[in-house]
């Protein structure tokens, strides 16, 4: 069998797999549990948009926290009921002009994501032509001055008070879904024209604009693509969580994306997915780290709120000083990739456990 029909065969039995491991899990585990996947599928679209950026295009952005708060505050707005909203806007009562416009779900997300690209092409048009660390910081600037205007925007995003009442999603196929259209849109962009002028200006600009890649066009559309995809996340994770306020939406929420990406490989697609899966749920489940914990009446003094970061932090170093370009580096984790693997370590282990041969 050759390898091109050996992956579309493999492909095949992996989708059938993923479709009845996500149709098991949502309508058998716990409501706990679903919404744990459903924050590393929504991290997991976020870390994408950043590595598209920073990974793939080469540039130093920080700025998918604002973004994300767009995608958020798109949809809780839109979303709330009609007849809910006065129970929401009690200081200040909402802007008469969307007081009435409710939107479907899907219709508030795609709208959320679509605000974010047109604020990330109005900020990334004279940005953009920064570079480095001057980049990140403006990015960095520009998402807390989203931040702050929001907060101010009392008749709109209700300011500091955030809105409520946003009608949920309980579903892991409305997350992990549309987490898999976006992996899927990544991998088509990657391979096309534009991801190839993306990874050229990414290696070096000068040869890149030699070649005649226009740098300022495809920055742009890298940037406003990433937009696209951090308001969609931040969409998300609004429906899930049923609630929004500004503070969610701090410059820190910018360094945990930028973790993911890091850890998991820059340049990485399939990386960025397993370090959101990997960290997302580990800070969960490392959370009897913060309970404290007695033995024979004795309290053990380690255990405290806070501990659980401290570990997590130490295994995050540990990971980094073994895998210093991240789990997959820029390497994708294909079925080619696996088998590659595979024989190297049948190769390893047969070295190994053969005979030596006696001198006579």
């Amino acid at each position: 069998m050759d390898k091109k029909k050996r992956n579309r065969i493999l492909s095949a039995v992996f989708v059938v797999i993923l479709v009845a491991g996500v149709f098991f899990m949502d309508n058998t585990v716990d409501s706990y549990v679903r919404r744990v996947l459903s924050l590393c599928a929504i991290y997991a679209i976020v870390g994408l948009s950043m590595n598209l950026v920073n990974g793939f295009t080469g540039m130093f952005s920080l700025g998918q926290a604002g973004f994300m708060a767009v995608g958020a505050f798109t949809v809780a707005v839109f979303t709330v009921p009609v007849e809910q909203r006065a129970a929401v806007f009690y200081l200040e009562p909402m802007n008469p002009l969307i007081a009435d416009i409710e939107l479907p779900f899907v219709a508030a997300l795609l709208l959320g994501g679509l605000l974010s690209a047109i604020l990330a092409f109005l900020i990334g048009a004279p940005v953009l032509r920064l570079k480095g660390d001057y980049l990140a910081i403006a990015t960095l600037g520009f998402s807390e001055i989203i931040r702050i205007v929001f907060t101010n925007m009392q008749t709109v995003t209700n300011g500091a008070l955030g809105i409520k009442y946003i009608p949920t999603i309980n579903s892991l196929w409305w997350t992990i879904g549309i987490m898999i259209i976006v992996v899927v849109l990544m991998v088509l962009l990657i391979h096309s024209s534009y991801g190839r002028a993306f990874k050229a200006i990414r290696e070096d600009e000068i040869a890149a604009e030699a070649m005649g890649i226009n740098l300022f066009k495809h920055k742009v559309i890298s940037f406003v693509t990433s937009g696209f995809f951090a308001g969609i996340g931040g969409g998300l994770m609004a429906a899930l969580l049923g609630t929004v306020d500004p503070l969610q939406f701090r410059f820190t929420l910018s360094y945990d994306i930028l973790l993911i990406i890091v850890l998991g490989g820059m340049g990485s697609i399939s990386g960025t997915v397993i370090a959101a899966f990997v960290v997302t749920a580990g800070k969960e489940w490392l959370r009897f780290l913060d309970e404290t914990v007695m033995i024979g009446g004795w309290e053990v003094p380690i255990f405290r709120p806070g501990f659980r970061m401290v570990i997590f932090s130490v295994l995050l170093m540990v990971v980094v000083l073994f895998y210093r370009r991240g789990l997959m580096g820029t390497n994708e984790l294909t079925w080619d990739f696996i088998f590659e693997k595979l024989e190297k370590l049948k190769t390893k282990f047969s070295k190994k456990g053969a005979p030596k041969e006696v001198s006579k």
